[in-house]
């Protein structure tokens, strides 16, 4: 169990020019691990994220299913043995998946191809996450999930020898549904087919390109439709994960927001499916450019340098996939941003480590911000300048590290004194986090 803790932030951060270093993407950590596991041979990894999240992935791998992994020079080696390789000694194997959707969703499509049952459970803000689009995809195929209609973790899934490939229509937009068919396609006989009606992140398709899997993926103009064949031997890798836009876009936020400033940040992924925040940025006004564009392990890398900026209200209702872990900052920027700014078709937000629309709402209103919500839409009524004087933000929430993130940012822009509970939970995808912010300059305090 980690020790819980809070964060106080005082005052108004002053300007900066820096450059940084973001850490690893997490969703490209993970995928990294989980399909090295998968290889024939020794893969390397570097710069792995070393967030909670990502090393209990390593956790369970070695300590509950087998997998030899050595981190040697601060790279990761993994000794996999080939499709449905995984070892397990007991007739119902425990597996903890802490506060990671990607990580547990990813999991079940490996295990929905092995005869065994496997007994699945997260921390309380991942046991209230809805798991019916893991659940519904890996029946079809020939899984089993006990209690039968339960809809949250925990859950028994028991894997199938004779898994069935399948068409599969995914209307969320979501990559980790996309994602976890298509780890359990690597070892299904036949073709698999996704037919992907909302855009979302595709790094699931490029690594598997990336390793040869035998993976074809055809764009239409309202998406895509990707087709795997599986029980093909798949053999180890090096790989280097870019790093976290997702993290980037915090300190991001916090430049353009602070008058006078000024980041650069090298090494960015810049996969056209993670970087879409930025296009929406800069529609409004926002001074960022991207440069030094190259490939590094079948991904897109770049350099980012951020000026602060006066920005216009922003309007979206497309493409939400693209961006919709950096919708908790964008809300941020729209309050401080004179005019009215409309999110729409934003309803999964309430899916993910905590609701997020509500979350974030209650954060708005105690800086004095306007703001409505229904079922998908939010409007924000915002502001350039806010009176600090006998407001207090306080942050609550359990289990969301991308709404704690947000209210530092809110706080140190505007100087609002803020408390900021179960902060611990940020080291699931930024560990440096408050480290970075200080060393840009800005005073937190961990209580």
């Amino acid at each position: 169990m980690k020790k819980k803790f809070s964060v106080l932030v005082k005052e108004k951060i002053n300007k900066f020019n820096k450059k940084i270093k973001i850490p690893g993407d997490k969703s490209c950590s993970i995928r990294a691990i989980l399909l090295a596991s998968q290889c024939l041979g020794v893969s390397k990894i570097k710069n792995l994220l070393e967030s909670d999240d990502v090393l209990n992935c390593v956790n369970v791998l070695k300590n509950v299913l087998g997998v030899k992994i050595i981190k040697k020079n601060d790279i990761y080696h993994v000794y996999g043995n080939g499709l449905n390789s995984f070892r397990f000694k007991k007739n119902i194997t425990k597996i903890y998946v802490g506060n990671s959707g990607t990580f547990a969703r990813l999991v079940c499509g490996l295990l929905s191809t092995l005869p065994a049952k496997f007994y699945l459970y997260g921390d309380q803000s991942m046991n209230k996450r809805d798991f019916t689009r893991v659940t519904e995809p890996l029946k079809k195929i020939g899984a089993f999930f006990y209690p039968t209609n339960k809809k949250t973790l925990p859950l028994t899934i028991e894997g199938t020898s004779m898994p069935l490939s399948q068409k599969h229509i995914e209307k969320k937009g979501s990559a980790q549904v996309k994602g976890l068919i298509l780890m359990s396609a690597l070892s299904s006989p036949g073709i698999t087919t996704i037919e992907e009606k909302k855009i979302s992140r595709n790094h699931s398709e490029l690594f598997l390109k990336k390793i040869n899997a035998d993976i074809k993926v055809r764009k239409f103009k309202k998406g895509n439709i990707i087709s795997l064949r599986g029980q093909k031997n798949l053999y180890n890798f090096n790989y280097t994960v870019g790093s976290d836009p997702s993290s980037a876009a915090f300190i991001i936020a916090l430049t353009l927001l602070t008058p006078g400033s000024k980041l650069v940040m090298h090494n960015i992924l810049c996969n056209e499916t993670r970087v879409f925040f930025l296009k929406i940025l800069k529609k409004v006004n926002a001074n960022i450019k991207i440069s030094n564009l190259r490939k590094l392990s079948g991904e897109l890398i770049g350099t980012i340098t951020v000026h602060s900026s006066k920005l216009k209200p922003i309007v979206i209702s497309k493409n939400i996939g693209k961006f919709v872990d950096e919708l908790p900052i964008l809300f941020v920027i729209a309050a401080l941003t004179k005019g009215v700014s409309v999110f729409k078709n934003i309803g999964d937000l309430k899916n993910k480590e905590s609701d997020r629309l509500l979350e974030s709402k209650k954060i708005l209103i105690q800086a004095g911000i306007k703001c409505k919500v229904t079922k998908d839409t939010m409007i924000i009524y915002g502001r350039e300048k806010i009176e600090s004087k006998n407001k207090f933000i306080l942050a609550k929430t359990k289990g969301d590290h991308r709404i704690c993130m947000s209210a530092t940012i809110l706080s140190l822009v505007t100087g609002l004194k803020a408390k900021i509970n179960n902060y611990e939970t940020v080291n699931t995808s930024f560990p440096g986090f408050l480290t970075t912010i200080k060393n840009l300059g800005g005073k937190v305090v961990t209580k």
